[in-house]
């Protein structure tokens, strides 16, 4: 007869978690985010506290800033390790779906634990419960739905040795990564159950790379021996396969220059004759235009999204063909590519040994000279010291207080842009870009996230006013735990980004900036006060040079550090991008917007056209 051990669903939750192992004998959940409510406290909570030394719990501010958190270490950690996150039922679980949605569109693995109504519904109607006048099984956490690669409902505790076994499949597997939903009926997780011991053993989780198909590794051969500019699309695959090595071992042999996605930036250092940099809307002119004129694309771990592609208005070539090496099918065929499906490095090693000795024509190293040339004088320090600071000169600024320990991370507004463009990334990892959702939000917490699955990285975190103003709170956890980084908040007073967006697309500037929002001539925060208030050391300061000699005291201080500046809104990067479709109204009295009407519907023909 099998053994038993009887434990409340909650603590067979928690025995599980700490049962599942990497490769290197961790613990796969490094930890636990939570904010307890009467739907997690009792029975899960419970049970968190009774395996404390062994899966640590982390209290958070916010429920989708602590998820952020869990993401950013997720991403960092290379998708080796991830976190879960448990909220109580009704607005802490759908405080969550927005950071649910951000580790679906970025392929990141976390688990979500929020807590359910009553399995018995007894009680219904409980505090916070939604209830759908047509569906008595509906709840709250159903919103998880479309934003979770799995979901389940925990409504007795035997269907933990089902969901349990799938979630960790969904969060290890390289095809299927992303977040998983766990929703925890309150009086179940309560509830006793006998569970075989066996369920507990340790499991390790190796990472799966999937071979190419011989067929497939033909046809992305004979392709691209044929090509006379070939490029390779390099995304963020490439790091989550560990692939860097492969990568820059397979273009020296074969002397195919490499465009970098925002997350795949970093694969290959700013530096390598072979690295043409960004790609696409936010790109630079050696990218795009390689891309512009390529015969054959090879996009090596990379979503395709419309930034990258610029709106697949980007190759140009009516001969082109395009290779996806993908471990995803869903992205290995995305607009009728020729899929080579297989992990990064594995497809990588296998395509270099069947080309052999075959190299590509052509030299890179002029377009990359003359792009350099352009942007590096926008990073330098203004001559005129009373000038506005702009957002390429902070960045300036930060480069050049880089050392090779240093992570720059960002996910929205300006500074991605400006960073995918300027940031010269020396090593993999050093950059960190939540660009799949473009969350507001995600910078604070991020950068807290990164530290914790790094310890000895120097983060340096770039947030706007706007972005910090959405989402802050995450700032008094780090400074409570003592996690040390360090946030660059550049104040344009405003949505500066979408400010710039507005404008280009004819529309005039309205409710972005505060000096056009109703009562934004009465707003005066002051960020460096706030941070204070909340435990970070910050100051503000009101000159480049003064940034610079603020930032080179950051290894001094412990816990966050924030450092303010005002920024000049308007000016941006004016050399590379791409052309980007976004809905230009069809009739307006402007004559502004019909003038920017009659642009995209040119654009839009030639791309369709291709």
């Amino acid at each position: 007869m099998s053994k038993t051990i009887r434990l409340t669903a909650a603590q067979a939750l928690v025995r599980y978690l700490l049962a599942q192992l990497t490769e290197d004998g961790e613990p796969y959940i490094a930890g636990v985010w939570a904010i307890f409510g009467h739907g997690n406290v009792a029975g899960l909570g419970e049970a968190l506290y009774a395996s404390r030394d062994g899966l640590p719990t982390y209290r958070g501010h916010n429920e989708q800033t602590m998820a952020h958190a869990a993401i950013a270490y997720a991403k960092q950690s290379g998708r080796r390790r991830a976190m879960a996150v448990t909220s109580s039922i009704g607005p802490g679980a759908t405080n969550m779906v927005t950071a649910a949605a951000l580790a679906h569109a970025n392929r990141l693995p976390v688990l979500f634990i929020p807590g359910d109504v009553f399995a018995t519904r007894g009680p219904d109607p409980v505090l916070q419960q939604v209830e759908d006048f047509g569906d008595g099984i509906v709840t709250a956490n159903d919103c998880f739905r479309p934003v979770s690669r799995y979901f389940d409902r925990i409504s007795r505790p035997e269907h933990l040795l089902t969901a349990l076994p799938r979630a960790m499949r969904t969060l290890t597997d390289p095809a299927d990564c992303g977040p998983v939903t766990l929703g925890f009926c309150q009086d179940t997780q309560a509830e006793a159950y006998d569970y075989p011991v066996k369920f507990f053993e340790p499991r390790v989780w190796r990472q799966r790379r999937i071979g190419a198909d011989e067929g497939e590794l033909a046809n992305a051969v004979e392709a691209i021996k044929a090509a006379k500019n070939p490029v390779i699309v390099s995304g963020g695959g490439v790091h989550y396969s560990g692939a860097t090595d492969a990568l820059k071992s397979f273009v020296e042999a074969h002397n195919i220059p490499v465009a970098e996605t925002q997350a795949g930036k970093s694969a290959l250092p700013w530096d390598h004759p072979l690295n043409l940099g960004p790609i696409g809307v936010t790109g630079g002119e050696p990218a795009n235009d390689r891309c512009e004129a390529a015969d054959l694309v090879l996009a090596v771990g990379t979503r395709l999204q419309d930034f990258t592609t610029g709106s697949w208005g980007l190759f140009k070539n009516p001969d082109r063909r395009m290779i996806c090496l993908n471990v995803g099918a869903y992205d290995a065929a995305k607009h009728n590519a020729e899929p080579l499906m297989a992990d990064a490095k594995r497809g990588l090693e296998a395509l270099g040994a069947a080309l052999g000795d075959h190299k590509a024509p052509g030299d890179v190293s002029a377009a990359k000279a003359d792009w350099f040339g352009k942007v590096d004088p926008l990073t330098d320090a203004p001559a005129d010291s009373n000038a506005l600071p702009t957002d390429m000169q902070v960045v300036g600024a930060v480069q050049r207080a880089a050392n090779e320990n240093t992570v720059a991370m960002c996910a929205a507004g300006t500074m991605p842009g400006e960073l995918h463009k300027l940031w010269k990334a020396s090593r993999p990892g050093s950059y960190h870009m939540e660009y799949g959702f473009s969350c507001m939000g995600y910078e604070i917490a991020g950068a807290m996230g990164i530290k914790m699955a790094d310890p000895e990285r120097d983060v340096i975190c770039f947030t706007g006013d706007g972005t910090y103003m959405m989402a802050n709170s995450e700032m008094a956890t780090a400074a409570m735990m003592g996690i040390s980084f360090t946030v660059v908040v550049t104040d344009n007073r405003g949505f500066g980004c979408i400010n710039r967006l507005q404008m280009g697309t004819g529309s005039a500037e309205f409710n972005n900036l505060l000096d056009h929002a109703v009562g934004g001539e009465n707003s005066a925060i002051d960020f460096a006060k706030h941070a204070e208030a909340m435990g970070a050391t910050s100051l503000k300061v009101s000159s480049i040079a003064e940034l610079e000699e603020a930032l080179a005291k950051r290894s001094e201080i412990k816990g966050p550090y924030v450092v303010v500046i005002d920024t000049d809104p308007y000016p941006s990067t004016e050399h590379g991008g791409t052309w980007w479709e976004v809905g230009v109204p069809e009739v307006s009295t402007r004559p502004e917007v019909m003038e920017k009407r009659a642009v995209w519907d040119n654009a839009r023909k030639e791309r369709n056209e291709q």
